[in-house]
Parts: structure tokens; C-alpha cells; sequence
């Protein structure tokens, strides 16, 4: 099954400080980790992705610096920062009571 991204665009910052939250990354990896979780269900375009890390990176949530060339491709990386870190946990809990609204709007009485 796979699922609208409509349902999910609203919580793409949340999605990548989630992932930042256990260390820092770079973009391919970010999307590659978040298709790995979704069971291949759900990726961020690339667009989507790079306009987040620019929009966290301005309101202070991320950081970014280049990597280490030697390793190969020069790669630009982010990590979170405390602002993000507050951000991120701000966020989950708006998230979870999202979820519990729409729990409740769309559980039938039957299921009550």
C-alpha cells in the first residue's frame, strides 16, 4: 500500500530532524534512511528535501558543513542544533495530537 504524500507533507521538518536527531547526515542518506523506514513506501523528492534543509538551516534548527573529499564525492552534511532539537520535540508532540484528533474524527461509533 502505498501512502499519499499529501498526508505527509506537512511534517516533512519533523521527518528530518527525526533522522538528524541520531546523528548527522547528508541529503541522499536522509531520503534513503526515510524509504528504508517506510518499507520503500515514501521518499521526498529532491526539491522538497533541499528546500526543508534550507528553510530549517534559516530558522536556526540545522547547521551545515562540507565533508571530508578524501572519502569521496564531496558531500554537504547537516546536523541538528539545540534550536532544532527543541524544534523537533515541539513538533512530535503537535504531531501526536494531530494523530489523536484524527484518530478520533475517524473512528466509527461501531469501533467505539
Amino acid at each position: 500500500m502505498s501512502i499519499t504524500s499529501d498526508l505527509l507533507r506537512g511534517h516533512t521538518d519533523t521527518i528530518i530532524l527525526a533522522r538528524l536527531m541520531a546523528s548527522d547526515n547528508y541529503g541522499y542518506e536522509i531520503n534513503k534512511s526515510i524509504q528504508h523506514k517506510t518499507g520503500g513506501r515514501y521518499e521526498l523528492k529532491e526539491a522538497t528535501l533541499y528546500t526543508a534543509f534550507r528553510r530549517l538551516e534559516t530558522a536556526g534548527c540545522i547547521s551545515s558543513y562540507w565533508g571530508d573529499e578524501q572519502t569521496g564525492a564531496r558531500r554537504r552534511y547537516y546536523s541538528i542544533t539545540d534550536i532544532g532539537k527543541e524544534s523537533y520535540q515541539t513538533l512530535l508532540g503537535e504531531w501526536k495530537t494531530a494523530k489523536e484528533m484524527i484518530d478520533n474524527l475517524i473512528k466509527t461509533e461501531e469501533y467505539e
